[in-house]
């Protein structure tokens, strides 16, 4: 019993030392009752610096939440909308921050911390706004934010950075210098860059010298960086982007493969959770979900080898089943995950509803 015991530390010491999160339980996944944890409140307000008036920058909805642990607490960066009035896709959407103790009750800040602003950046998130985060820390204490770049033309995987969480410096789109430019107007969206363990923090992991993140929602690409802000696409030999993984027809992910939160280094490999649409169309549709609905599954990559798939799964692991889940802006059904973080010996997932309000999965 004694040896056992000792053993035990042992392969703990090493996972911890290695970067390794413990294998994720799927099926111990439940929604705690508070659902949903976060929804729109007119009474926020801010002055937008790029019109220079009054708005009620969350009184449309609150969805799509980034996570992230920082003073033994779960910090959210959430996705605002302001203008219920406006079509889905036409509102101008602000990053807000939220802080909890127990990972469930939120206390939201008064102000957006990432938006518009009068910079040179406005060209990309201008008017639509910014969307859509994932959020890791480096070693050395710099959060690093992917999120969305939407001006209603084109939108753009863009990158910022912070020491606190509560000022950010914008970078621009991550794919603007790549190959002198060949992407930069290229849709792009939901970059999940690799972490590994340090203590219970996900941590940007460099492997070979470089930092690497899985990205897209047509199909999953492979970038890597130097700096964490100028990303450089996988292509293949006619300089097109090359695939990881792509819809299958016939599952809940016949349409989309959208990434989620960060991926992380476990005991299985190199774990990205993503969120598959299943598709309108009869014929290509999984039958066990209605046609549109996002649910959230997950694929493990070798370690050795970010391209190889070790495992996919084939049903979703999270699905919509709670009223809120399937009523709102988008009503065909969506949990869309963008958050996960391990917090008091649990994982827990944070994800949009129905682009309307955040929700929250915890492992059992």
């Amino acid at each position: 019993m004694k040896q056992s015991f000792i053993l035990l530390l042992i392969c703990l010491s090493v996972s911890c030392k290695t970067g390794k999160f413990p294998a994720i339980q799927y099926e111990k996944f439940v929604k705690p009752a508070e659902n949903p944890i976060l929804q729109a409140d007119s009474s926020f307000t801010f002055i937008s610096p790029t019109t220079n008036q009054l708005v009620r920058w969350q009184k449309a909805d609150v969805f799509n939440p980034a996570a992230i642990v920082k003073d033994g607490k779960v910090m959210l960066l959430y996705r605002c909308e302001d203008n219920p009035k406006a079509h889905l896709g036409g509102r101008t959407s602000r990053i807000g921050l939220a802080e909890s103790t127990d990972g469930i009750h939120f206390k939201k800040y008064p102000t957006p911390v990432l938006y518009p602003d009068k910079d040179d950046f406005a060209q990309f998130d201008t008017p639509g706004g910014c969307e859509d985060p994932r959020v890791v820390v480096t070693e050395d204490g710099t959060y690093v934010m992917a999120y969305t770049a939407w001006n209603y033309k084109n939108p753009r995987l863009s990158i910022a950075f912070s020491r606190d969480l509560l000022h950010w410096t914008k970078k621009g789109p991550a794919f603007y210098k790549a190959y002198d430019g060949l992407f930069k107007n290229t849709n792009s969206k939901s970059g999940s860059i690799i972490t590994k363990r340090v203590g219970n923090s996900f941590v940007a992991a460099k492997i070979k010298g470089k930092y690497w993140m899985y990205w897209g929602e047509l199909g999953v690409n492979l970038a890597w960086s130097e700096n964490l802000y100028d990303w450089y696409p996988e292509i293949d030999s006619s300089k097109k982007l090359s695939y990881l993984i792509q819809p299958r027809s016939g599952k809940f992910d016949s349409s989309l493969t959208e990434c989620g939160p960060p991926a992380i280094i476990t005991d299985e490999g190199v774990t990205l959770l993503y969120n598959g649409k299943n598709s309108d169309r009869a014929g290509t549709s999984s039958k066990d979900l209605p046609q549109g609905t996002y649910s959230v599954g997950h694929v493990v990559f070798d370690p050795r080898n970010l391209r190889n798939v070790v495992t996919r799964s084939e049903t979703p692991f999270v699905r919509p089943t709670l009223f809120h889940e399937v009523t709102g802006q988008y009503r065909a059904g969506t949990t869309f995950a963008e958050g996960l973080v391990y917090f008091k010996n649990k994982w827990f997932l944070y994800y949009g509803t129905a682009d309307s309000f955040v929700g929250l999965a915890i492992t059992e």
